[in-house]
């Protein structure tokens, strides 16, 4: 069943650093209509500039996902991308004045909570999916790896493997979204104790301390080591220990430190702009190869999107309408009679059938040695399937007919012959007003659509 957008009931606030630029950050999440997606907005610059939360405008993956539109950027944006797309909110703006997100606690945990305190809203659109269709395989440096597998629902298994007696092989899962919020949001980033001079050196984690990252500490340290990085950070003392985690930190789950690079991947393929219908496997991902696969598949998911939804055509199932329940509703008679079945119908939708055989009058002449269906005749049968519609707004459609005020846009993509199906879908786009109608037909043979156009027509009663 196709589930519905979501966004928040009100807006949240947050106050902290910025895990790099050491900068404190004001950022609010708020509310935002249908098919908005995921927006930043960077309110400390002159006119506000918006940056679009999308894989396209990923322009950095050093030790976290940097986003760029016109030139304004917004850094280490993972975790609350990760917290929207794990609370299933669609649609939000988020403004900050810093160009880098806050990193509370180095997990999602604090955004979690919040969400859960204000609540969410369902909104009227459909959400936007990306089904998993065949196996998909995006490869990294040094064995990084991440498949797609087809699966009617988003999972996620994930290992990660480094060269530390602490935290060499790990793996972590989340089999149902629903469960994000409870086993992967409370997870802190890592880092291990013989990077920390040299992020720091590199203008990176001015905003890192002990609280807000677990900190791997893989062979021992001598004192005046530790001493001199406390001075950096600020820190009084740090507590020497032979191997293990900083200040002998306990952590929130045994597998922590995969369980955040769960968290991790999830912020970074929110970035798709659409959700999952499939399952995930992960090798030793990072924000590089995270974001390069979000960057493919969002390209695939959009070239999909913007394919016409063709209408389901089971012969098996008997139709609404069969040929003689149609003759009862339009005057055409063969050979001009060009609809054979109506397989659905709704207030402003209706779907009909046209088998073309090589029995069809008009091949005699076009053309006697290569038989192509008219395309005017094409546009007809579309116009009696659309009539029928029509002619369902009224109590007596024996006594009405629909003839042509206008035909618009007419395109004609494909050829049609003997032994196709055509599959003719007409679509009110206006209100019917003073038996005018205006519809936007489309026929689709197999999964091609062949022609399309605009069609106005006038309902009268028969004289």
């Amino acid at each position: 069943m196709q589930k519905k957008q979501q966004t928040l009931k009100e807006s949240i606030s947050f106050s902290g650093k910025g895990l790099h630029t050491g900068l404190q950050v004001e950022m609010t999440i708020k509310p935002a209509e249908e098919n908005h997606g995921i927006k930043f907005q960077r309110i400390d610059i002159e006119n506000q500039p918006i940056i679009e939360a999308n894989a396209d405008n990923v322009t950095a993956t050093s030790r976290g996902t940097t986003l760029e539109q016109n030139g304004v950027k917004v850094t280490t944006i993972e975790h609350v991308m990760a917290s929207l797309w794990g609370m299933s909110i669609d649609n939000a703006l988020i403004t900050v004045n810093a160009p880098e997100a806050p990193i509370l606690d180095g997990s999602a945990g604090k955004y979690v909570e919040a969400i859960n305190k204000v609540g969410i809203v369902e909104q009227k659109a459909d959400r936007w999916y990306f089904e998993v269709k065949e196996k998909m395989v995006f490869k990294g440096d040094n064995g990084k790896e991440i498949i797609l597998l087809p699966d009617d629902h988003f999972s996620i298994n994930l290992t990660i493997d480094f060269e530390s007696k602490v935290l060499h092989n790990q793996s972590a899962r989340l089999t149902s979204i629903d469960d994000f919020a409870k086993e992967v949001a409370p997870c802190r980033t890592f880092v291990f104790f013989h990077e920390l001079e040299t992020l720091y050196k590199n203008n990176l984690i001015k905003g890192g301390d002990f609280e807000n990252a677990i900190v791997i500490v893989d062979k021992p340290v001598p004192q005046e080591e530790l001493d001199h990085l406390a001075k950096i950070f600020n820190k009084s003392k740090i507590e020497r220990i032979p191997e293990g985690y900083l200040n002998n930190l306990e952590l929130r789950f045994p597998n922590e430190p995969a369980r955040h690079k769960l968290l991790d991947i999830i912020g970074d393929l929110a970035l798709i702009g659409y959700r999952i219908k499939g399952k995930v496997i992960a090798f030793k991902p990072g924000h590089q190869i995270n974001t390069t696969t979000a960057k493919t598949v969002r390209k695939i998911a959009k070239r999909e999107s913007q394919k016409p939804v063709v209408p389901v055509y089971n012969p098996n199932i008997e139709p609404l309408y069969d040929i003689n329940d149609i003759r009862s509703l339009l005057p055409h008679r063969p050979p001009f009679l060009l609809v054979d079945k109506i397989i659905s119908s709704s207030k402003d939708t209706v779907v009909g059938v046209k088998n073309v055989t090589m029995n069809e009058p008009f091949f005699v002449g076009h053309f006697p040695d290569e038989p192509v269906m008219p395309g005017v005749l094409i546009v007809e049968a579309m116009a009696q399937v659309g009539g029928i519609l029509v002619l369902g707004t009224v109590d007596d459609p024996e006594n009405y007919s629909t003839y042509f005020l206008k035909i618009d846009k007419v395109k004609w993509r494909k050829k049609v012959v003997p032994g196709d199906t055509l599959i003719f879908k007409l679509t009110l786009t206006e209100p019917i007003r003073r038996g005018i109608v205006v519809m936007y037909g489309q026929a689709f043979v197999g999964d091609t659509i062949v022609t399309e156009g605009e069609l106005t027509a006038q309902v009268i009663k028969n004289r």
